[in-house]
């Protein structure tokens, strides 16, 4: 399985990094190594002062594809999730610093976070989905997926021009603002329509 990620593609988002607009989807890619565990906690890795949660939503491909025309991108998926994105953001300022990529700062082992699946026939309009992220009770972020640059349909359809899409492949969909550092001991729960999805506990 693939894990397809898209970045800056949430406004608020992009303005709190300070990062520049793109004018199609910024697109990469985690191992499926990146794959947090059921139930298991989140350890900060040794060689990050500065882990950021990134909460979105996800999207299951259900068919292979390729160069799908968005009218049809909607038969390639049947379900809708929530997780995480963990992010070093020390390791990530360096390597942008020197026009590397980033993926010893995004796809490191355990971070991504799957939470449950919904079946998207529970949703009224895919376009107008809410979902949050808490910590410690505390809500800090907050998102909907009508705030996305590119809808879902948008992005299968564009990131299927590169990647032929499998059976399981997974793309997180980006984050909305308020994106923070962890730190040990804390509880993060993702909430999708106020349903709970998952809880991770950092170490």
């Amino acid at each position: 399985m693939k894990i397809i990620c898209i970045g800056r593609n949430y406004t608020k988002h992009i303005e709190e990094l300070q990062n520049e607009r793109p004018t199609e989807p910024v697109i990469f890619l985690k191992p499926d190594t990146a794959i947090l565990p059921k139930n298991f906690p989140f350890f900060i890795p040794d060689f990050s002062s500065d882990i950021h949660h990134e909460v979105e939503i996800l999207v299951k491909i259900n068919r292979v594809g390729k160069h799908i025309d968005p009218k049809f991108a909607h038969k390639y998926y049947d379900e809708i999730g929530l997780g995480i994105d963990f992010t070093a953001r020390d390791v990530q300022s360096q390597l942008k610093e020197k026009g590397l990529p980033w993926e010893k700062a995004k796809a490191f082992d355990g971070s991504a976070v799957m939470g449950e699946f919904l079946p998207k026939s529970e949703f009224s309009s895919l376009e107008n989905i809410s979902f949050e992220l808490k910590n410690n009770g505390a809500t800090v972020q907050s998102g909907n997926t009508s705030h996305m640059l590119w809808k879902i349909d948008e992005l299968i359809s564009y990131v299927s021009q590169y990647f032929t899409l499998k059976i399981g492949d997974i793309i997180f969909t980006g984050t909305p603002e308020g994106v923070a550092q962890v730190k040990t001991e804390d509880v993060l729960e993702g909430f999708i329509e106020g349903k709970k999805l998952f809880r991770i506990q950092v170490k």
